[in-house]
């Protein structure tokens, strides 16, 4: 069934990758009106923007919500577009604003963790950095259920040069790669289990935050740097490493998780139409300890 379904869709994938940018975005357009009419997960965000904005007006919500929608549609076309493009588009496309102390942290044989949430085109920000950086950058990913479709996945995500690895194998493989000079990337805002989650406030709600990124950097001391991937406008992006902790061993416990929560939701008050908000976020609760 798995094969069925795969080469099913895969021509009409492959076809719109062929598309041109123009043709593209007008046939982002189409798919639009199309989840507007299936009515696809539009209860889960809006009851997400209603919670993370409680003083924004139901027109401002719902103007939020559509502007989401239009995004979403863009960035899955976006996605299969990588099948195609060439290393300019890739390279135009999601320019890297490359400082000058990220490549002294590489001459000087530093290693880092990069955290970025679902923000912006986070799927364009690893040929973008792989193409404009000296380091050899290792996304960490949760590979997909239908094997056919996560072979898709894996040659479009490391054509340019980018390595990835499962996130069940992460602690493994960064212990194969210690001598290496490595940017190990985690796309850190997704749902974490209410037991072992360090737990804040995001976007005005109760939130377990993922800590595996926090504990990782602080056994391997490796940098923390944050990756904010702006649209500048349609189908081009730019993205701005920032330094968060040079030397994560010398923390406080949560500092490193608080931190990139309240970064990334800075940036999703600045634009909140390019987060994803069909992700089911907030779908666990504290555990509240007994007396």
């Amino acid at each position: 069934m798995q094969a069925f379904l795969f080469y099913l869709t895969y021509p009409l994938i492959y076809l719109i990758a062929l598309l041109p940018f123009r043709a593209l975005y007008a046939f982002s357009d189409f798919l639009y009106y199309i989840l507007k009419l299936t009515g696809y997960r539009q209860k889960v965000v809006l009851e997400n923007l209603r919670n993370s904005f409680p003083e924004k007006s139901e027109k401002e919500i719902q103007k939020i919500a559509e502007d989401f929608f239009r995004y979403l549609c863009d960035i899955i076309l976006e996605t299969f577009k990588t099948m195609t493009m060439s290393e300019k588009e890739a390279r135009e496309r999601c320019y890297f604003h490359n400082p000058e102390w990220l490549n002294e942290m590489h001459k000087e044989k530093k290693s880092i963790i990069i955290v970025m949430g679902h923000y912006g085109n986070w799927e364009w920000a690893g040929p973008g950095f792989t193409l404009n950086s000296l380091y050899q950058l290792i996304v960490i990913y949760r590979p997909l259920s239908n094997k056919y479709f996560e072979n898709m996945m894996v040659k479009m995500r490391t054509k340019f040069g980018t390595k990835i690895t499962p996130v069940a194998q992460t602690l493994r493989d960064m212990v194969a790669n210690r001598k290496e000079v490595t940017a190990t990337a985690f796309v850190a805002d997704q749902t974490a289990f209410p037991e072992t989650a360090y737990w804040t406030t995001f976007l005005n709600q109760d939130t377990a935050v993922f800590t595996g990124t926090e504990k990782l950097a602080v056994k391997f001391n490796y940098p923390v740097v944050y990756m904010n991937v702006k649209r500048v406008k349609r189908g081009y992006y730019e993205t701005f490493p920032e330094l968060l902790f040079p030397n994560p061993a010398i923390t406080q416990p949560d500092e490193i998780s608080e931190t990139f929560t309240k970064r990334l939701e800075k940036e999703i008050m600045l634009d909140p139409a390019t987060w994803l908000w069909s992700h089911r976020r907030w779908k666990h609760k504290r555990i509240k300890k007994q007396l």
